[in-house]
């Protein structure tokens, strides 16, 4: 007793750790019925295809036909003509995976068949001889004779049962668990100048083929799955790289799960610095995902995915820009040297007077944001260095200025990819030490407004604009986008359209 309770004790203990290490993807996506129909329309074009491409063996075997005798028969260079599907249905099974189910289906072939008959005869018992010679049967003669045959195959269900998984590096995987085929009706017709004589016993010979066929549906189907389905699906990208500093992890937390309607996968959904790819200081939030269905496939990234870029692009040293005069439009009016913030800050007109500035702006902390009905928002902190440019090219620090507001996004999807663009509010600026004696940064507001408007975000929305790839197979094209924003993901739907090689 004791043991079965230690037992019960350390299966309870395993339990409660792997729900408490269980991770939350970073991103989701969900295929729903709508989207495994169209993929499902995808394989059977290929499965078409290959099972018109079936080799079957030759056949050949003896038969004993009543009231003529013994017949040797050969059935040889079977070809099928075709092999339609156009009945079919594919069901995602819950914690199970996918099932086609393939039904009234039809093919058709040619080939060549000989025969080798031996007629026998048997003395009349009316001879004056039949007391004194055996009865039993003699060899009269042989004849031989080919021509062709076609068979017609209808009535042909398969049912083919799909197991999901992933490998070690987070690729998806796809295996054929189970297959059954069953073939109801054969109708074999021979021509040639004996080939009544296989009328006589075509049931011998469709039995045969039906159960050929059977074995070899099957074995098409597995082939079919591991050459064609299995390697396309590998072509999901695990990571994708978007510049020369970060990358993005895609790979699946977990194998794809069906349900009554739909194949989800949970993905890591996190970018990563290439240099330096370091632990995330917290994790993904649950998903609640909605029940939408209106769109082939929809994509859910939750605010955990959006916040490791700002993570990444920090590590990667991506998150420093700097501000010269020459970044600066005609349009502002004005210069940026110390004669300028002179105005403000009148002990530079003595220090440096008539001196080129440069700012260099750099982010303390990765900026943090949040998603919620209304959209995304955050607000940013930024850290704003001045600097004198001296006539040698070298640089004197004047201040550190501290500059804060609210940024709102706006998201989309193009080619593939996510892009968004960045509105920025009004600027709160606050001074953080200097080398040039105290000064009311009130009085710097709009300057910095301008600088910040007019240098700073058009180059963020310019990268925001290249956009960031999603998890999508190899040629796939996206359409009739949908974006809505949820509580801690935004969620993007679409319509699916696969671009076949040329």
């Amino acid at each position: 007793m004791g043991v079965q309770r230690l037992a019960v004790a350390c299966g309870a203990l395993a339990l409660c750790l792997a729900l408490t290490t269980a991770t939350n993807p970073g991103f989701v996506v969900r295929i729903t019925q709508a989207g495994l129909d169209y993929a499902h329309q995808q394989g059977i074009m290929i499965l078409e295809k290959e099972l018109a491409q079936l080799k079957l063996p030759d056949i050949s075997g003896d038969a004993r036909v009543l009231r003529v005798g013994k017949v040797r028969y050969e059935l040889s260079r079977l070809s099928l003509r075709d092999f339609q599907l156009p009945y079919s249905r594919i069901t995602p099974v819950s914690n199970v995976g996918l099932q086609v189910s393939i039904s009234n289906a039809f093919a058709e072939l040619d080939g060549d068949w000989r025969v080798k008959l031996f007629f026998v005869s048997v003395p009349s018992s009316s001879s004056p001889y039949s007391g004194i010679h055996s009865v039993s049967p003699t060899l009269d003669l042989d004849s031989r004779d080919h021509g062709s045959f076609n068979l017609k195959v209808e009535n042909v269900y398969i049912k083919i049962s799909l197991r999901l998984g992933s490998d070690t590096t987070g690729k998806p995987t796809i295996s054929t668990s189970d297959c059954s085929a069953s073939i109801s009706k054969v109708r074999v017709l021979f021509s040639g100048k004996l080939g009544w004589l296989y009328n006589l016993f075509h049931k011998t010979i469709e039995s045969r083929l039906r159960k050929i066929l059977e074995d070899k549906v099957c074995d098409s189907v597995v082939k079919s799955v591991h050459n064609e389905l299995q390697t396309y699906i590998q072509t999901l990208p695990v990571t994708a790289r978007i510049d020369n500093k970060t990358g993005i992890d895609y790979s699946l937390v977990a194998p794809p799960r069906a349900t009554a309607q739909s194949l989800n996968a949970d993905l890591k959904g996190e970018f990563y610095s290439l240099a330096n790819r370091s632990t995330v200081p917290f994790s993904p939030l649950p998903l609640a995902f909605p029940s939408d269905h209106d769109r082939m496939v929809y994509f859910g990234a939750s605010s955990y995915f959006f916040n490791t870029a700002g993570i990444a692009y920090r590590e990667a040293g991506a998150l420093v820009f700097e501000i010269t005069e020459a970044m600066i439009p005609k349009e502002a009016g004005f210069r940026l040297d110390t004669s300028v913030f002179s105005a403000f800050i009148p002990q530079l007109e003595e220090m440096y007077p008539n001196m080129p500035m440069k700012f260099r702006l750099s982010a303390p902390t990765a900026p943090f944001l949040t998603i919620g009905p209304g959209g995304i928002s955050f607000q940013p902190i930024v850290d704003a260095q001045a600097y004198a440019i001296l006539p040698n090219s070298s640089l004197v620090p004047l201040f550190l200025l501290s500059l804060t507001g609210n940024v709102s996004a706006v998201i989309n999807e193009r080619s593939g990819r996510i892009v968004g663009r960045l509105d920025m509010g009004r600027i709160r600026i606050s001074l953080k030490n200097s080398a040039v004696g105290t000064f009311q940064v009130r009085m710097m507001q709009s300057i910095m407004n301008v600088l910040t408007s007019s240098t700073l975000l058009p180059r963020l929305n310019a990268r925001l604009d290249e956009g960031f790839p999603l998890p999508l197979l190899d040629r796939i094209q996206l359409s009739n986008i949908l974006v809505k924003f949820h509580q801690n993901f935004l969620l993007l739907g679409a319509d699916v359209h696969f671009q076949p090689r040329v």
